[in-house]
């Protein structure tokens, strides 16, 4: 399996897929797993060169105890970049998008364009009441009462009816996989910590943002706000809950591969 071993000694998992076309980077989310791209990258694989990245302190990374912060997360992705051949267009889904804007403020030669995914900028109220909930459900070591929130949170009741035994199955692993909890819980606390908002207009790179119109952890106004404040950014609202990039991959994969043919055709 590929890795990135950071500057202290963190083994960063990553794939790549395809041999063709412009490099992209996948960021997931809180999760930190690529997989969850497993749609997206085989719509894209064909014609696209796919750098998918697992989060230090998910995934199949590393799990170092300390500090946890989307600054490091971006730092590790930096490195990536630089690693595997240099700029890409950079995808990021919810703490992916958290990462893809740290990315464009701090790495900004990392970046041809980004695209920014059911995210947000700053914590609102509704959102730091809602994950350090979370967080202390972690803390309390109610594992499967997260994993079980997170579907309600992440889908549509169609998909969690359509899907209850495999998503139950999620449940029954949980402990497994978020463990150790005092990771996971850092990692829910470090989005209460994302703050940058106020410097997103020196943000000169094309960014587009997508939405979901029925996402209830990452409301469409938290995602429309990153749009209003980036200059010349375009703003998507699509169909779907929180995890719509993995139930309705075609349509995120379409709208990533129209945006990065466009800003391309541009330069």
């Amino acid at each position: 399996m590929p890795a990135l071993v950071a500057a202290d000694d963190c083994r960063i998992h990553y794939d790549t897929f395809g041999t063709n076309g412009p490099r992209v980077l996948l960021v997931p989310g809180l999760g930190g797993d690529g997989r969850f791209y497993a749609g997206v990258v085989a719509a894209l694989e064909r014609d696209h060169r796919l750098i998918v990245l697992d989060h230090r302190g998910a995934g199949r990374s590393d799990r170092p105890e300390g500090p946890q912060s989307i600054e490091t997360i971006a730092a590790d992705a930096a490195a990536l970049l630089k690693a595997t051949g240099g700029p890409a267009h950079v995808v990021g889904h919810s703490t992916g998008g958290a990462v893809a804007q740290v990315l464009a403020l701090d790495h900004a030669a990392c970046g041809l364009s980004y695209t920014i995914s059911s995210s947000w900028a700053r914590a609102d109220t509704r959102f730091r009441t809602l994950f350090t909930a979370r967080a202390e459900l972690l803390e309390a070591g109610l594992f499967e009462s997260y994993q079980r929130l997170t579907h309600v949170f992440g889908h549509e009741p169609d998909y969690l009816a359509a899907n209850a035994v495999r998503l139950e199955a999620a449940v029954t692993t949980a402990r497994e996989l978020l463990s150790p909890a005092s990771i996971a819980a850092a990692r829910v606390r470090m989005l209460l910590d994302h703050d940058r908002l106020d410097d997103l207009p020196i943000i000169r790179a094309p960014v587009l943002a997508i939405a979901a119109d029925g996402d209830i952890l990452i409301p469409p106004s938290l995602t429309r706000q990153i749009a209003e404040t980036i200059v010349g950014a375009e703003l998507v609202v699509v169909s779907g809950t929180h995890f719509h990039p993995m139930t309705r991959a075609e349509t995120f994969a379409g709208l990533i591969r129209h945006f990065i043919t466009r800003v391309s055709d541009a330069c």
